[in-house]
């Protein structure tokens, strides 16, 4: 499954959540890093969710760029 992840820079690095599974987030100094916390992170959610006999999420969230004038 593919899961849109957010990345978001901040004053000490990145931080990343993914919209479909509320509380599954990370951070790193770096955007790779972040990515690799981010997929190691996702996964951990998802066994946690299968350990508690939950059900997975299955991806729905999407994204697009708008353009706007600057004026």
């Amino acid at each position: 499954m593919k899961y849109l992840v957010v990345i978001e820079k901040s004053k000490t690095g990145f931080g990343a959540f993914a919209p479909d599974l509320p509380g599954c987030v990370s951070t790193g100094k770096t955007r790779p890093v972040v990515i690799k916390r981010m997929q190691e992170a996702i996964a951990f959610h998802l066994d946690g969710l299968r350990r508690d006999g939950l059900p997975i999420p299955k991806p729905s969230s999407d994204s697009t760029f708008i353009d706007v004038s600057a004026a």
